[in-house]
């Protein structure tokens, strides 16, 4: 696309997105690879000095697992389920908010932005409890496994980011929540970005990983807008597996409680993010309620 071109088609967007609040994932080969991480911190500094409100929430699975090999402790997982103890639960949170987190707020400071690290711990951001033990197939076999400290979210107390909002500052959020008795519990990210987006108000939620969009059940195709009611019938058909499962199903829920619009864009390509924004056809999938 000639460079014109995208600049005429932002305009609109621009106004559009004038003070709204825009919750964005972090995920995939970002959380890895410092380049493509900073192309995307660009991307997210500029939308807030034209006015949008910017949220950030981060994963980093990978560099859990990795940080846990390299300290002599081998991670366990049942069905694709990371058990979490009280060792994996340090580890997690050394990762996340220690690295990962300060990482992302030291680009955003290079690229001329101010962004304030947060962990659900902080301001008692996300209220969670403790999952109750999941039922899983293992070998054929229905066991019931219980995943430690991890936990499922009950309330999000937004007030701490609208104050960092307000003043001009990009929030960070890390996924370790806190339960009602001050135990910390490792969350899912995907879920955390949605339910943040629905306590806000959010105008959309973004979610930035390592595929094109959500694809059909052949993965020949990429759906460039979806409605709720299509996106849901993905899911139930099986077209949305494994991974995919916890980011559409956030941005379903996320659409269906008034958040306008839910994305899925690949965070590996320079610049999608803008694409995805301010240009008619866009570069990922986007979800609306109708």
């Amino acid at each position: 696309m000639k460079r014109e071109k995208v600049l005429t088609e932002a305009l609109p967007y621009i106004q559009q997105f004038h003070g709204r609040t825009m919750v964005i994932k972090l995920g995939g080969h970002a959380m890895v690879d410092q380049n493509i991480l900073e192309s995307a911190i660009k991307d997210a500094v500029l939308l807030q000095i034209v006015g949008i409100r910017v949220v950030l929430v981060h994963g980093g699975g990978p560099e859990i697992t990795e940080k846990m090999k390299a300290m002599g402790k081998e991670p366990r997982f049942v069905a694709g389920l990371r058990i979490t103890d009280e060792e994996t639960l340090e580890i997690a949170q050394m990762v996340l908010v220690g690295k990962i987190n300060s990482n992302i707020i030291s680009l955003i400071a290079k690229c001329g932005g101010k962004g304030v690290g947060l962990s659900g711990n902080d301001g008692n951001l996300i209220i969670a409890r403790k999952m109750e033990p999941q039922r899983v197939h293992v070998a054929g076999k229905e066991q019931e496994v219980d995943l430690g400290h991890v936990g499922e979210i009950e309330e999000i107390n937004p007030a701490v980011l609208n104050t960092l909002l307000n003043a001009g500052y990009i929030p960070v959020i890390s996924p370790i929540a806190i339960d009602r008795s001050g135990q910390s519990l490792n969350i899912n990210a995907d879920t955390a970005a949605g339910e943040i987006s629905i306590a806000l108000g959010a105008y959309k939620l973004i979610n930035m990983t390592d595929v094109d969009g959500i694809m059909d059940a052949g993965r020949t195709k990429v759906f460039r807008r979806l409605t709720l009611s299509e996106a849901k019938n993905l899911i139930e058909a099986g077209a949305v597996s494994e991974g995919m499962i916890p980011k559409v199903s956030s941005l379903v829920r996320a659409v269906s409680q008034g958040v306008a619009f839910g994305h899925v864009i690949n965070g590996n390509i320079d610049h999608n993010l803008l694409l995805e924004m301010f240009t008619d056809e866009g570069v990922g999938t986007m979800i609306s309620a109708r």
